[in-house]
């Protein structure tokens, strides 16, 4: 592309750069305006079907696609399965018997396939359906810059140590994301992602069982004991490992601003929703987050600059990685 047009593209407003493992490469809104025009009508309509059918599926592909980019980046990587050669990032401790909507990826591959052959990647279905989940949910809709390509493999050992703990400690949570090339005002950003979806007692016992915080948390315990004692009926300090609790207990299908409202009251289901709070000694986190719980239309707006930031890491582009026939495998 020569330079004049790179240029006009770009006063446009059509093109978003992300940075591949490889250099710079382009993606654009339109990117298959010739090649597959209704791609995100497809994408959309299949959405639509499961969501409706259930409900915290929007909340799973949505998860999906943050597991998959902050491991090498969104690529796919995560839809990938076991082969004698790899072990697939499905096995990873954050994934095991946790993340779903791998079938509705598939049943999307698989129209798309039909409409137009070996034209969609995987990486792109990811993010267009995680953008649906969100709008079908109540949330905000957003253009989706797309030519992603799939990766060649996958990295088991990546996504246990770079998916964030739900027990994080705010350190934690801070440098996870800043390897990612996120700031603190993504983080809590894309934390409110939690407002939609459940969580397995596995993932929330630690927070409902345990005490790190001295008398002041200690009071702060006693003064929401109502809510703990609920998430102890569902959840036993021991078992029952797979039963699970809303993210959100006000509005648990509706994308909306309540997480934020939750956690300044102490109600955020996991750990790492409830060191947002705790663990902010500056208080920069708990303004950011007042702001939120005060003004919707503010949280969606910098909700979606994190997550098209976000959707933009590490992509493949041009010969770099693949388009998939198959979501689950790498192309022979």
């Amino acid at each position: 592309m020569g330079i004049l047009k790179i240029l006009v593209v770009v006063i446009f407003g059509v093109v978003l750069h992300g940075i591949g493992s490889s250099g710079e490469g382009l993606l654009v809104f339109d990117y298959y305006k010739e090649t597959c025009p209704f791609v995100e009508d497809i994408v959309r309509r299949q959405v639509e079907i499961v969501v409706l059918r259930d409900p915290r599926m929007a909340a799973s592909l949505l998860r999906l696609h943050f597991h998959d980019c902050f491991v090498l980046g969104c690529d796919a990587s995560v839809l990938l399965d076991n082969t004698a050669e790899m072990v697939s990032e499905k096995q990873a401790t954050p994934n095991l018997n946790s993340l779903r909507g791998f079938s509705v990826i598939d049943k999307i591959k698989y129209i798309l396939e039909e409409a137009c052959p070996y034209t969609v990647s995987c990486s792109d279905i990811l993010t267009i359906a995680a953008r649906d989940a969100v709008v079908l949910r109540g949330g905000p809709e957003w253009a989706v810059s797309l030519g992603r390509k799939d990766s060649l493999k996958a990295s088991f050992d990546g996504a246990n140590k770079y998916i964030p703990s739900p027990n994080s400690s705010l350190e934690t949570l801070i440098a996870n994301f800043q390897q990612q090339g996120l700031n603190i005002q993504d983080l809590v950003a894309l934390s409110g992602s939690h407002t939609i979806g459940k969580a397995r007692c596995l993932s929330f016992r630690q927070r409902v069982y345990e005490m790190n915080g001295g008398e002041e948390e200690e009071d702060r315990y006693k003064r929401y004991n109502t809510y703990k004692r609920t998430l102890r009926s569902i959840c036993p300090i021991t078992g029952q490992d797979q039963r699970v609790a809303p993210l959100d207990f006000r509005t648990p299908a509706r994308f909306d601003n309540h997480y934020f409202l939750n956690i300044l009251e102490g109600k955020g289901l996991l750990g790492s929703d409830d060191v947002l709070i705790t663990q902010d000694y500056e208080g920069e986190i708990r303004t950011q987050v007042r702001s939120y719980a005060s003004d919707q239309t503010l949280f969606f707006d910098s909700f979606v600059k994190s997550i098209v930031k976000m959707g933009n890491i590490n992509v493949l582009t041009s010969h770099e990685g693949e388009v998939r026939r198959n979501c689950r495998f790498i192309n022979h």
